[in-house]
């Protein structure tokens, strides 16, 4: 038997060092080659380490929130043979994600190079005993999940890398019954002492940091306007009638991502990003839009580049591409970063008005709340017109007040005469 170490590999552009955001093993645990290990953190996305070899974990080089240099050991893996006894380069990460995705366990199969057999799948069944004080692997999302439907975590078993837990495993656990609904009603009402620690790691480390920073660094000012989008929402329902069987159906998104390309075109200003210890502002004629995307590990960016050369199905198709990249941890650096203003929406819970934050080094951030229906007085005559508000933030070091009002003024323009979207 022998032994192969695995560096933290050169991720590349310049990066010195990396947090290691997560183990998909243990000691002990028996990979095979491809299987990913870890998953570390960039300054821009999560990467996937995976094992070149067969074996048996025997050493973890770090924690999970630990910064490490590129080329320290990471892991240490028993192989069959002489293994690796230099300490050589790590593996090529397979990929580069928002949100790494770990490979599924697979089946025993014999490995013609090394006698060491693939690991057996997780145990089928949704329920597991745990106990009381075990925190079972799980995504923030999945426990969200869990504590809306009343069930105990440390009940359901996993089927994912290392046992965690999935959304799959909380519906085939309801499916069987054995959720808390068949509790006490009295238990719903018992004090509770337990507490929870966090660490802040990971992804969610590099959205804090990305927050307080914009916030410590930035002038923030918003301004809010409402929109009566009913003429809009009736084109996006026609034309979805008529095309979306062929091209896709169309959301609101495409629509407001058309009018930043139009107003941007009178507003430059806002299409910027500003250096501020340079003390320089890039003014961009192209037009990249980041799009906030909820994922389980918290708030990613992804972005349409050159939206203004897309139309509005091209636009939907990337928007929904990039979206779904993001959630399930497939979006590479190149569509996490680029972005030269940003457009936030929390859809259905967009509430009536939001403070969205700056995306530094961008200067301007629009922000979409809910679309209600209310009544409104138009040509004298009190109508049920549908209704949205954009809460918009600026950076008022370099947008001035007025810019910013005109700026939002022209996108409502836009958006309540949807026909002078198209009109060159």
């Amino acid at each position: 038997m022998g032994t192969h170490v695995i560096k933290m590999p050169d991720i590349g552009e310049g990066i010195a060092e990396v947090e290691l955001s997560q183990w998909h093993v243990k000691v002990g645990d028996l990979v095979v080659e491809d299987q990913v290990l870890a998953d570390v953190m960039t300054d821009k996305a999560m990467v996937d380490i995976p094992s070149p070899v067969h074996g048996k974990v025997i050493a973890l080089g770090g924690q999970p929130g630990e910064v490490m240099a590129v080329g320290s050991v990471l892991i240490s893996i028993e192989v069959e043979g002489a293994g690796n006894l230099k300490e050589s380069a790590a593996p090529a990460p397979v990929k580069e994600a928002a949100v790494a995705v770990p490979a599924k366990t697979e089946t025993p199969v014999e490995n013609k190079s090394a006698a060491i057999a693939r690991p057996a799948p997780v145990c089928q069944g949704p329920v597991v005993a745990r106990e009381a004080d075990e925190r079972p692997l799980a995504s923030p999302a999945v426990r969200k999940h869990a504590l809306d439907l009343g069930i105990q975590l440390r009940l359901v078993r996993g089927t994912g890398p290392a046992g965690r837990v999935l959304h799959d495993d909380l519906e085939a656990y309801l499916a069987q019954g054995q959720s808390n609904a068949s509790a006490p009603a009295s238990a719903a009402y018992a004090q509770r002492h337990d507490e929870e620690q966090i660490q802040v790691i990971g992804m969610r480390r590099k959205i804090a940091q990305r927050m307080q920073d914009a916030t410590q660094r930035a002038a923030h000012f918003s301004y809010v306007e409402e929109i009566d989008v009913t003429a809009i929402e009736e084109l996006r329902a026609h034309l979805n009638a008529k095309h979306g069987a062929s091209r896709g159906k169309l959301t609101l998104l495409p629509f407001l991502v058309r009018a930043l390309v139009v107003a941007l075109r009178d507003f430059p200003q806002m299409n910027a990003r500003y250096d501020d210890e340079a003390q320089v502002i890039t003014r961009l004629g192209a037009v990249h839009v980041g799009v906030a995307t909820q994922s389980d590990v918290g708030l990613m960016v992804p972005v349409v580049h050159h939206a203004e050369a897309r139309s509005l199905w091209d636009s939907a198709a990337e928007i929904s591409r990039l979206a779904n990249a993001a959630r399930h941890g497939k979006a590479s650096r190149d569509e996490l970063s680029g972005s030269t203003i940003t457009l936030t929406s929390l859809g259905a819970l967009g509430g009536i008005v939001s403070t969205p934050v700056l995306n530094l080094p961008e200067v301007a951030i629009v922000g979409v709340n809910k679309i209600v229906e209310r009544p409104m007085v138009v040509k004298g005559q009190v109508v049920i017109r549908k209704m949205m508000n954009l809460s918009s933030s600026f950076d008022h070091r370099v947008v001035d007040g007025m810019d910013a009002a005109l700026f939002i003024q022209a996108i409502r323009g836009l958006l309540e005469q949807p026909a002078t979207l198209f009109v060159e």
